[in-house]
């Protein structure tokens, strides 16, 4: 049985070109279809026939299965499916209308030109509905013209007539239409199942695409903010953005080269990875955005997606508090017991993406700067802010006096340590 589904599938698909469409796929395998329907109906006709008494000549019915098939081998060969549908198509109109002349009229054939119908529905299914309209006409003017042969040559065609017993002209007359009925509907329902099943196939394909454009829009919202991505997608302009108040926060892990030589390079990533990837997800509970990493050090910033709405610089501060704290008390994260230098910086910056390949959404001006400076110059475990950061959080955090400090290229600098976030009244205020 899977041998005999095997050769189906390997007939129904013979023909069919990888870069064939979809549309002309199904218009080849119904055109198979098709041939192998008639051919085999037009053998079950004849023997019917014969067994009922008539002696019709089977050289016709003969030669249709010859050119049937022998065109199905030419084009088996040459692949020409504009020239074999031609052909095969004037096979099923024609050849009906020969086999009811030779036997005489419409009654005495039992209207077996009925078979040539195939041709203009087979037109519909294998060229298309607008071309299908001259092959229809031909079988109305062929119908029409034996009719003019049945009216004037009506007496001598009676004899005939009388040759073929009743019964047998009434049992061909509904295995004609049965047959014909039978086939059509074949085709048909054939044709739509084809068509449900290109439809599937589409849709998964549909699907596939569609979850791996979904991958692609998270590894895109992984790289860049979702309003920079989105824009990144619609536009080739260059994205570059001034905003006059943003919060910068740089984090450095303290020693880091000295502990990571005595580690495998494995050691070192998974380090790195284990408390960077917990660092993304206070990034995200704070709706803040990532920047990027630097080595051992790890950027973030707040007030870049909607700084009206958004407390981005106590967010910016409760972040860091719970990285330092995050630290110094889980040791299933931080197993080599390291320490950060923290440092936030508030002012104006120009951010952008940079390239056009591996390219990244960057920070750039003099707040980042001192960001970094701040942060290069803090105490292992604490966080420190530059004054302009001070100003906006001291109603709702500590801090520890302010501490003069020479930052390069800056100068004399005033920062401030955050303690923490105000608790009841004072923070109420």
């Amino acid at each position: 049985m899977s041998g005999y589904r095997t050769f189906l599938d390997r007939l129904r698909n013979a023909g069919i070109a990888p870069s064939d469409s979809e549309e002309l796929r199904l218009q080849k395998t119904l055109l198979f279809f098709a041939t192998g329907l008639i051919s085999l109906a037009s053998m079950v006709w004849l023997s019917i026939y014969w067994q009922l008494g008539p002696r019709f000549s089977s050289n016709l019915p003969f030669a249709l299965q010859l050119l049937l098939v022998g065109n199905l081998l030419v084009y088996l060969k040459t692949l020409n499916f504009n020239a074999f549908r031609l052909i095969q198509l004037s096979l099923f109109l024609f050849t009906p209308f020969v086999a009811q002349w030779s036997i005489g009229s419409f009654i005495t054939a039992s209207g077996i030109s009925l078979w040539a119908l195939l041709a203009p529905i087979g037109a519909v299914l294998f060229i298309g509905t607008r071309e299908s309209g001259a092959w229809f006409f031909a079988y109305i003017f062929l119908t029409l013209m034996s009719g003019g042969f049945d009216y004037y040559l009506a007496d001598s065609l009676r004899t005939a007539q009388n040759a073929v017993p009743a019964h047998t002209t009434a049992f061909f007359f509904a295995l004609n239409f049965t047959a014909v009925s039978t086939i059509v509907y074949l085709l048909l329902r054939y044709s739509d199942s084809e068509k449900h099943r290109v439809q599937k196939r589409l849709q998964e394909a549909h699907g596939l695409l569609q979850i791996e454009q979904e991958r692609s829009e998270r590894l895109l919202l992984n790289i860049l903010p979702a309003p920079i991505a989105e824009r990144l997608k619609n536009s080739h302009e260059p994205i570059a953005d001034g905003f006059a108040d943003v919060s910068v926060m740089f984090a450095d892990i303290v020693n880091f080269t000295r502990v990571a030589e005595g580690l495998t390079p494995q050691q070192v990533f998974a380090m790195l990875n284990k408390i960077f990837s917990c660092f993304d997800e206070l990034a995200e509970t704070y709706g803040l955005e990532k920047i990027k990493t630097i080595g051992d050090a790890y950027m973030v910033a707040g007030g870049l997606n909607d700084p009206r709405d958004e407390d981005y610089s106590g967010a910016l501060a409760d972040m860091a508090l719970e990285m330092s704290r995050l630290l110094h008390n889980d040791f299933n994260i931080n197993e080599m017991r390291l320490e950060l230098r923290i440092g936030i910086g508030t002012g104006p910056v120009v951010a952008g993406v940079v390239g056009k390949k591996k390219f990244i959404y960057d920070l750039w001006g003099d707040t980042v700067n001192i960001a970094s400076r701040v942060t290069s110059e803090g105490v292992p475990g604490m966080v420190q802010v530059d004054e302009r950061t001070y100003l906006r959080l001291r109603n709702r955090f500590d801090f520890d006096e302010g501490q003069s400090i020479h930052l390069k290229g800056k100068g004399n600098m005033v920062v401030y340590r955050l303690i923490g976030r105000r608790t009841g009244n004072a923070g109420s205020a």
